[in-house]
């Protein structure tokens, strides 16, 4: 699949099938993921891969995941982000966010469907998980097969027009 395409086909996943995702999948996904680009080339990113009821009943405990077979914790080692000299801005939350787009988008290719989820309990994430303390967790991935009547909501066509949001720097 081309770039442009998977960027147009891909949707808020909020009905899935109860197939598992397959393993080669999980692990193409994964792959792509260490592709993504970091501040510093730091590499903060942690994922936790959550696919066994046991662990998805804990993420269910902080977010709706929609019966997703598949949920990505992704966290970002706040010691180990890159921190910008001039504000202090930690970019963890950045490098997170680019390597799950990544993911998104290479989904869509493998034809999952997916969903970013940031509004979660990150307190509920932090003990169910045992996560260490410097691990910050920033969104979770939901993923698995559409279900049948799955389909794009209006926001996914409803853009707002290019003028509306590009500025030109002008002299």
């Amino acid at each position: 699949m081309e770039l442009d395409q998977a960027i147009k086909e891909r949707y808020s996943v909020r009905q899935y099938s109860p197939k598992k995702v397959e393993r080669e999948k999980l692990d193409e996904l994964l792959r792509i993921s260490q592709m993504a680009p970091t501040a510093a080339n730091r590499q903060p990113v942690r994922v936790i891969v959550v696919q066994e009821e046991q662990g998805l009943d804990k993420v269910a405990k902080a977010a709706r995941v929609y019966r997703a077979p598949l949920v990505l914790i992704v966290c970002a080692d706040r010691d180990a982000a890159w921190v910008r000299e001039f504000d202090h801005k930690n970019h963890l939350d950045i490098d997170a966010s680019i390597l799950t787009d990544h993911m998104m988008l290479k989904a869509t290719d493998l034809g999952l469907g997916s969903v970013w989820i940031c509004r979660f309990d990150p307190e509920v994430i932090r003990a169910e998980f045992r996560l260490p303390a410097s691990w910050e967790p920033v969104n979770l991935l939901a993923l698995g097969y559409p279900a049948a009547e799955s389909a794009p909501s209006k926001m996914h066509t409803d853009r707002r027009k290019l003028e509306e949001y590009v500025y030109y720097e002008t002299v």
